[in-house]
């Protein structure tokens, strides 16, 4: 049941708007919390690799701020209204009217951003919390209890690197290795990067 209720939260934090409809799912709503409307067609790349960012960000944002989705194709009265002539397009509204936005599609870090700067709060802040939980109870000796707080950040986020570097420890703490070598090889590679201090360098192995 709770799950249930959480997928239905989490729904209706992202939806598909029309022009009949952008008035109440827009305006209207735009006074309760900020509302972003994310203009896209089916034919802009960009646009596909940007909404599922805006989707992941809006739903770890938890009730902060809404995401309505505008198809400027089959709806385009609206964004001509608004002058939009290149997508994707990202308008956040506040109180009823145009607050900020971008164009583009950002990467996730910047979208997150642009969200903390929006509703000038942290975004993903219960995730930071949960490690740092996990931390305490890994650096007390309770690896299991500290494991099952990494994988409960895991399952929201997998790309999650402190919670997988969590894990990691946790199964050297316990002699799993083979579990913690399989757990260290999902940690991006990105994260990992090349630094010299003095002496001392530090390369990414998977380059």
């Amino acid at each position: 049941m709770l799950q249930s209720a959480e997928t239905t939260t989490a729904e209706a934090l992202v939806k598909d708007t029309t022009t009949q409809t952008f008035v109440k799912d827009v305006i209207e709503e735009s006074k309760h919390q900020p509302v972003l409307v994310d203009f896209w067609a089916e034919w802009c790349g960009p646009c596909k690799q940007l909404t599922p960012v805006l989707e992941k960000a809006v739903k770890a944002a938890k009730g902060k701020v809404k995401l309505v989705k505008m198809d400027i194709d089959k709806h385009p009265a609206i964004p001509g209204q608004m002058g939009i002539q290149s997508i994707p397009a990202v308008i956040a509204f506040v109180n009823g009217q145009p607050a900020d936005g971008f164009m583009g599609a950002l990467p996730e870090s910047q979208v997150i951003a642009f969200l903390e700067r929006l509703t000038k709060d942290h975004i993903g802040g219960e995730a930071k919390d949960l490690v740092e939980a996990a931390d305490a109870a890994l650096a007390a000796g309770d690896a299991a209890g500290a494991a099952d707080l990494y994988a409960q950040i895991l399952a929201e986020d997998s790309s999650n690197v402190p919670a997988l570097a969590g894990l990691v420890r946790c199964y050297v703490q316990t002699g799993a290795l083979d579990k913690a070598r399989q757990s260290l090889a999902m940690i991006p590679a990105r994260r990992a990067r090349t630094r010299r201090t003095g002496q001392d360098r530090w390369t990414d192995r998977r380059a």
